[in-house]
């Protein structure tokens, strides 16, 4: 997929609706693939085609990246980011770009489309990535962060680590990172199983004592029906 910096600017608005219009969010953990998508709609009369293109082509696959929109049609999207280690201090200055020209009546190769395209034909979208880190996923990458500068860091006046030693001191804090991860994953899935739990049990118990209510009313009537009976034949014996 191509780099979006060098690419030509526009002289016509956008003809394409983005959903979302500004930014891309990635939810993290970024311990594995994290997808997002965007949406696409073409709400013109007129066929369409796009280019994705982003500043960082080796940290995101996307797909479809090109393609064409039929109008009043939608394409979504997938923008999935690589894992990567997470830095709550680094910022992401990632970019994509969404390209656009409208599609010739007798389109027959898109990337010759693209080619023979005119600057002032082009259209262009601009979005940026933004990374949002859990709070408790925050706090336990910054803690293995601490972590890991303090074991690193010089003692005294004893010389710096070698290089061997660093590097299993990293992976054994990626390791930890990983497990605090895990651990505050699995204490939130416990939560919401003991919320459900919860939950179900009130309900259960509620319908027992509707029951228990319904039970309660014939017999009652029952007991009024015996009375008026006895009061009756009592009456007419005597």
């Amino acid at each position: 997929m191509a780099a979006a910096g060098g690419a030509v600017m526009s002289r016509h608005e956008q003809i394409l609706i983005l959903d979302p219009p500004i930014e891309l969010k990635f939810k993290g953990p970024f311990t594995d693939v994290v997808t997002t998508n965007l949406k696409l709609r073409n709400p013109s009369d007129r066929r369409v085609c796009f280019k994705v293109k982003t500043t960082a082509p080796r940290r995101y696959c996307v797909r479809p990246n090109s393609g064409t929109i039929d109008p009043g049609s939608t394409v979504t999207v997938s923008v999935m980011l690589q894992p990567f280690e997470y830095d709550p201090s680094e910022k992401s200055k990632h970019k994509f770009m969404v390209q656009t020209i409208f599609a010739p009546s007798n389109i027959v190769d898109l990337e010759a489309v693209w080619k023979e395209a005119k600057p002032d034909d082009l259209m262009d979208s601009k979005l940026r990535c933004v990374f949002d880190m859990p709070p408790e996923h925050e706090k336990a990458v910054h803690d293995s962060n601490k972590m890991f500068s303090s074991m690193s860091g010089p003692k005294g006046g004893s010389a710096s680590m070698d290089d061997t030693e660093t590097r299993k001191l990293l992976e054994e804090c990626k390791r930890l990172q990983s497990e605090m991860i895990k651990m505050s994953d699995e204490n939130q899935a416990l939560k919401d199983e003991s919320f459900r739990l919860r939950k179900a049990v009130t309900e259960k118990s509620s319908k027992a004592m509707l029951r228990e209510q319904g039970n309660t009313i014939p017999s009652l009537v029952v007991v009024i029906a015996a009375i008026f009976i006895g009061f009756f034949l009592g009456k007419f014996i005597l």
